[in-house]
Order: structure tokens, then sequence, then C-alpha cells
């Protein structure tokens, strides 16, 4: 709180002071258009925490900004679109002047309420000045069935009627999200689930700036950034967005999944909470793994594979690594190839499967993981031999995993090979590292031999180990 006094004392305090530094108001369009072009100029990324987009929809969203256009981001769950809305938060600028106790957060030189209005004129130069911080200037709102126009854009308040004021005063209006967002964003989440008697209420707000409450009509020169999301199965199944309201929307942008592996791989690094270290090459295996559920015909695409079910299935394989570590006193926690197999199990039920394919989903989602494994195998190990290591194995020195095998014991049951460093380092680790990042690298190379049919695994002990032989 001392921060906040601190930066905002030596600023206006009132109407006059504002006028007299100078100050002018300026819309919100405009005060976004001037601080992205300020970014781009300068170098700065105007989007902290976005991946995946620099090519594709940040370029597109950036030119609607500029324009000064409402947007609408079109695509699939999990995608990141209300994270790119939220984002817009660092466009505007970090402290703006409100009219001290206005309902509407009103600039003190352009107020639009009457009651603002009327105070301005009273107090002229004395007029009270607050300065507000950007993070309130942006407002969110989950469209559902059940919103009501008075959610949105307001209704007859019974206390102040009740106060004694006619039924005609425009100030027995209690303001909803629209009007209350003035001078700032406000979101809408999935906006083809509103009634689209209720996206109706919309189109004066967005195209003449004035508001209809139960017979009233004020002109209220609203100053809004109107964003929103929408699924694309949303235009045809649950709900649409309106004709009308689809015309007043300048800019239609259409995100996607990360296109890229390297791309996945990093919002997965940022957005996962980790409580055991899992290592770059099984959040491949994990990224691939979603790559190819995506382009599966087992898997119902038109409902995606989020990006939030990899960051899911990382999770899980660091819960699976920290419980071992907890059994059998293995420390620090790190994830190796075996704990990938609780991702399934633990996230089959994030997917939705095609009607055929009853009874089959285990068997789909085990043969895309390994699947995920051996691509990665191949990309992070190409050019090593190791048939040394499957001959070794072979001849008499099975190696097991499991949840209660320990990373040591996992190495113990290998003689020294050059070519096991080789694929430590080939996977990053070094040695000097911790074992079990070494025996992380290992299994991977023993899975590969065993997925390219190389080495046999058997599954079938009764203490939930698998051993290669």
């Amino acid at each position: 709180m001392r921060s906040v006094v601190h930066v905002t004392q030596n600023l206006a305090r009132t109407a006059g002071e504002l006028r007299a530094a100078g100050h002018l108001p300026r819309g919100v369009k405009t005060e976004i258009r001037e601080n992205l072009l300020a970014a781009l100029r300068e170098g700065r990324n105007p989007w902290p925490g976005i991946v995946g987009f620099d090519r594709t929809v940040l370029p597109q969203l950036e030119r609607a900004l500029l324009a000064g256009h409402d947007v609408v981001l079109l695509g699939e769950r999990g995608q990141g679109k209300t994270r790119l809305l939220r984002s817009l938060i660092s466009l505007l600028d970090e402290w703006t002047p409100v009219i001290e106790g206005s309902e509407l957060g009103e600039h003190p030189l352009d107020p639009i309420t009457p009651e603002s209005k009327r105070r301005a004129a009273e107090l002229g130069d004395d007029l009270p000045v607050v300065w507000r911080h950007r993070s309130e200037r942006y407002a969110e709102k989950l469209a559902t069935p059940d919103t009501s126009v008075g959610d949105l854009v307001g209704d007859v308040d019974p206390v102040k009627v009740a106060q004694g004021r006619s039924l005609g005063d425009p100030e027995t209006i209690h303001y909803g999200m629209l009007p209350r967002a003035h001078r700032g964003i406000i979101a809408i989440n999935e906006l083809p689930d509103l009634a689209e008697r209720i996206q109706v209420s919309l189109l004066n707000v967005m195209e003449e700036r004035d508001i209809q409450v139960r017979g009233y009509t004020l002109r209220l020169p609203l100053d809004v950034l109107l964003v929103a999301t929408a699924n694309p199965e949303d235009y045809t199944n649950r709900g649409r967005i309106i004709t009308p309201l689809k015309d007043r929307f300048g800019a239609e942008v259409r995100t996607h999944y990360p296109l890229e592996i390297d791309a996945e791989v990093d919002l997965v690094r940022q957005e996962a909470d980790l409580v055991a270290e899992v290592g770059d090459h099984l959040l491949e295996i994990i990224a691939r793994f979603v790559r190819h559920l995506r382009e599966s015909s087992s898997i119902d695409q038109r409902s995606g594979v989020s990006a939030r079910f990899a960051v899911a299935a990382a999770e899980t394989v660091a819960a699976s690594a920290l419980r071992r570590s907890a059994l059998i006193g293995e420390t620090p926690a790190i994830a190796r190839p075996i704990d990938l197999e609780s991702v399934p199990d633990v996230l089959r039920g994030k997917l939705e499967f095609e009607a055929g394919e009853d009874g089959r989903e285990d068997e789909v989602l085990v043969h895309l993981l390994r699947r995920s494994i051996a691509d990665t195998a191949r990309a992070r190990l190409a050019g090593l031999n190791l048939r040394a290591l499957a001959e070794v194995v072979s001849d008499g020195h099975p190696v097991a995993t499991g949840d209660r095998v320990h990373a040591g014991d996992l190495l113990a049951a290998l003689p020294e090979l050059p070519i096991l460093h080789e694929v430590a380092a080939r996977l990053g680790a070094g040695p000097k590292d911790p074992v079990g990042r070494i025996a992380s690298a290992v299994e991977l190379a023993l899975e590969s031999l065993y997925l390219t049919r190389h080495l046999s695994k058997d599954n079938s002990s009764d203490d939930d180990r698998s051993v290669y032989g």
C-alpha cells in the first residue's frame, strides 16, 4: 500500500491541478494504440508470457488494436485466449485520473453521467481526483445462459427508488459491467453462450454507445474496448454469435495450439507447477503425445486437446517422481520415463473419444504415448549406436525400473559403458549430476531399444517392476 501512495502522492488531486498540468483525456483505444506503438518502436515485448503466437496470432491482434477495433478471439479450448486477453492490461497507462467517488470511473475533465456532470459544475476546479491503476480497468465476464441484461448493462435500483427518487430519474439506474468498464477493457468469455436476446443488448453499446434500461434511454458516450472469446463449435452447436453483433466486431482473430514442439515444451515449462525435476526430454515426450492426440482419428477433434492437458501431464509426471522419492528415499526427486505411465490413467477423463472407440481408450493412449517416446528418442539420440547397450542387457545384465526402483540401482545393474556417458550427455546430464538425472537418460535409451524390438520388457512382476532383458 505504501508503494501505491508513494507513486500517486505527487499527482494532481483536483481537476484544476490536472488541467494546469496540461493533462488531456484520450480514449482507451487511442491509449492502447499509442502504448503498443511505443513498445514496438522500443523493441519491448508487449505480450510477456504468450508462447507460440509470435508469427501468427499476435501480428493480427496488433493490427486490430492499432485500427481501434473490438476483437473476437476464435479458437478451441485451451489455446490461451483468456491469457491473451488479460495481457491487454499491460497496454493501458499504469495510472489514470478518475473523479473521486464516480460510479463509472469517469475522467475529471470529461464526465458523462448526470451526477458527475452536476458535481463538476458545482465544484469546478475543486472537483476531487483519485488515480486508478490499470489492473482496475479490466473487467471479465464468463458468458452463461443465465446472464441477464441487468448484469451487463444495468437495471433499476430499488434502493434508490425507495429513497424517494422518481422512477423517471436516470440516477435510479444501477449500472452493469459494461458501463462500469468505461475507460477500460471488458472481456466476455464464451460469447456464443449468451442468449441471443442478451446479445441484442450489446448492439447499442458497441455502435451507438448508449444504454437502454427498462424504458430509460441514456446517451452515455461509453469509452470501452470490447473483446470476446468463442469456440468455433459454438457457432453451430451450443449457440452462436448473432449476425448483427458479429458485424460490429472489427476483427476476428483465429488462435491455435502451438505449431512447434519447442513452443509446446516452452508453454508447459512456463505454466506447469512441477513438484519434482522433469527433464526437457520428458517434456518433449509429453508435447509429442499431445500433438499425436490432436492428430488422432480416435479423439474427438471438435472438442480439441487443450494445452491444459499437456500442463496437467507434466505435473502428473512430476508428482509420480515425488511419490517415488517418498517411498524409497530417493533424493532429489527426478522424473524418469517410467513416470509417464501414470499419464493415461490419470488424464483419460480430460479427453473425448469418438463413439467407435468405446473400450479401446487405454489402448489408444498407450500406443500414442509409446509412439511419442520413440519419436523423442529418435530425435534426441540420433547418431548414437545403442547396440553395445542392447547386447550387454541381453547377455545377462537385465535392468529393472519401477515406482520402487532407486535410480542408483538402475545404473548399478549395468557395467561401465562409454555409450551410457554419451546418452547422458546428449540428454543434458553430466557425470557430476544427481544419479536420478543420469538414470532418466539411460532409461529413455532402454525404452527406445524396447520399442524398436532390440530388447524385451517384462511387465508382469508382482512388485510393479518392469525388467528390460
